[in-house]
């Protein structure tokens, strides 16, 4: 039942709660009789009503539920609690236990089980049923472990131990032997039969590994069995503790980023030392190291091949790409070696050593003589020659490419021939350039004279010359001529057969096709055309769509003109 206070007594809590807050009065006690501190808020010291708690207490904050701890006991294993002489009804059938069923036995199927024969019955085994309700017990994997099973381990150790000790006392001694040392080897022999005896471990610098030996320290393994099960990728083995660790390479922050986990450090911590007193170029450094350069080279060419159309990828056709970039790298080495060579068969090699100078501008005892102009008037004038190769005659020719010069084209002057590398003719073909250049002429001649004849002919003809007298105002293309005169009754007349011809053609239908073969025939003139006048009577008569006037109602708004 719930309890009303007053004015007065909220008052007084009030007071009463501040004077606790302050120190001034004692702490409030719960049922227990321990202090509840003043400064918890009181939706968490108020208990809920369903406790029907009358006093102050801090009880349903508490986990109030029962704690169960687990036993520290474990299977009995192995342990057995009785053994029949005969078999018993509900038994196993195979062996005789009571512990299990047929489906359960772990023995082996007896040809005869014990329920057959009663003989060699099993013993009953221990039946053990633990409680482990917390959630380590249940997931220790050592739960029950004796750890006096690892004393075999230990003694095994210890047995391969002095097995190795023995060894290598042997092969120092045949080392010994071997050299020549006779005393050391004795002394050593005593001094690993002193140790076999005393039953000692291995010495203090024996733990040491020697520089010679392999410690392993770089083999990669494979991790399994980790935190969340199953294997996941490679680690390496702990470095050796003479080496520098790579984060204390440079301990300022901004420096290479070190990764932890993988034990990397990608960038070079110290970029700005010199390489000759670095020891370390970050992993980057390794990794683009060896083959990887070719691998690049390789797959760059692949990517290259497969954009002008060749049909090749390094992982679909691995052997197939890898020939085509050998065949690649031969026929540029091969081209790369021979322009070598050309060019320098052409310009020379400045890195070779230069001839004397005195041999180049070596004098001579040829006598030369010239005259005032510079003509050489005895002797033989020696020219210089340029770099350049001169006066080399190729394919018969006595004469030099651009000796000879005309109409705008260069040649050979020995055959007057304007084809580059030609073979020469000598005089004949001198005189066959000069035939075939007078045979043009004649040609060029007959063909314009045959072009004059052509036109004189088409000129004479009766119907050109119609058509030329006529021209194209004829056909109702142009207006007729200023100076032409039109007969005024033949115009009207004109009008009134135009008129007459499309009644009749409304009569028929508008059918063409029932217009009569002679409708044009001749009218009685002998010239069977069409005279100025009717043309004129037909343009008077043509409708035009151009003209905006010329539409039915156009500009009237749907009223005739008056």
């Amino acid at each position: 039942m719930t309890s009303f206070k007053s004015s007065d007594e909220m008052r007084r809590a009030k007071e009463l709660e501040e004077a606790r807050k302050a120190g001034l009065a004692p702490a409030e006690l719960d049922e227990e009789g321990k202090e509840i501190n003043p400064h918890i808020p009181q939706y968490m010291s108020t208990a809920p009503w369903y406790l029907n708690s009358d006093k102050p207490t801090l009880k349903h904050q508490r986990n109030w539920k029962q704690q169960m701890e687990d036993s520290s006991q474990w299977y009995d294993r192995g342990a057995k609690v009785f053994q029949a002489t005969k078999y018993r009804k509900g038994a196993c059938e195979n062996c005789g236990s009571m512990s299990h069923k047929l489906a359960d036995c772990l023995e082996r199927p007896r040809a005869k089980g014990a329920k057959f024969t009663g003989k060699h019955i099993a013993a009953d085994d221990k039946i053990q049923e633990l409680q482990l309700a917390g959630w380590d017990s249940k997931r220790d994997r050592y739960n029950g472990y004796d750890t006096k099973e690892y004393a075999k381990v230990v003694e095994r150790y210890e047995q391969v131990e002095a097995i190795r000790q023995e060894l290598k006392g042997r092969e120092q001694v045949e080392a010994l032997y071997q050299q020549g040392k006779e005393a050391e080897a004795a002394a050593a022999a005593a001094a690993g039969n002193g140790a076999a005896a005393d039953g000692s471990g291995q010495g203090p610098d024996d733990a040491k590994i020697a520089d010679d030996e392999d410690a392993a320290f770089g083999e990669v393994k494979k991790r399994v069995r980790t935190t969340a099960g199953g294997s996941t990728g490679s680690v390496r083995n702990l470095r050796i503790r003479e080496d520098t660790a790579k984060y204390l390479l440079n301990l300022d922050a901004n420096s290479a980023h070190y990764d932890p986990k993988s034990r990397s450090m990608r960038e070079d911590p110290n970029p700005n030392r010199p390489a000759n007193e670095k020891t370390f170029f970050g992993d980057n450094f390794v990794r683009n190291s060896g083959d990887y350069t070719t691998w690049q080279a390789l797959n760059l060419h692949s990517m290259q091949a497969f954009d002008k159309g060749t049909e090749v990828h390094v992982q679909a056709l691995p052997s197939l790409a890898e020939v085509m970039y050998q065949q690649y790298r031969s026929k540029k080495e091969a081209m790369s070696s021979s322009s070598k060579q050309e060019v320098l068969a052409k310009y020379g090699n400045s890195a070779q050593k230069a001839p004397d100078e005195s041999l180049l501008l070596g004098q001579t005892e040829a006598y030369v003589e010239y005259d005032r102009t510079g003509r050489v008037i005895k002797g033989q004038e020696v020219k210089k020659r340029s770099r350049y190769e001169e006066d080399v005659l190729i394919n018969n020719h006595t004469a030099v490419w651009g000796s000879w010069w005309s109409d705008g084209a260069w040649g050979y002057a020995c055959c007057r021939s304007c084809v580059k590398n030609s073979y020469c003719t000598g005089k004949a073909g001198e005189k066959a350039i000069v035939e075939s250049g007078a045979q043009m002429v004649k040609n060029l001649e007959a063909k314009a004279a045959r072009a004059a004849e052509e036109a004189e002919a088409r000129a004479k003809s009766t119907l050109n010359n119609k058509h030329l007298e006529k021209g194209d105002g004829v056909w109702g293309d142009a207006a007729p001529a200023a100076d032409e005169e039109l007969d005024p009754e033949k115009v009207k007349a004109a009008l009134k057969k135009l008129e007459k011809e499309q009644r009749e053609a409304e009569a028929a239908g508008g059918d063409e096709r029932k217009r009569k073969f002679n409708s044009v025939a001749d009218d009685g003139d002998g010239q069977g055309s069409v005279s100025a006048e009717e043309m004129e009577a037909f343009r008077l008569m043509k409708r035009r769509a151009e003209d905006p006037a010329a539409a039915f109602g156009a500009g009237t708004d749907g009223y005739d003109m008056l």
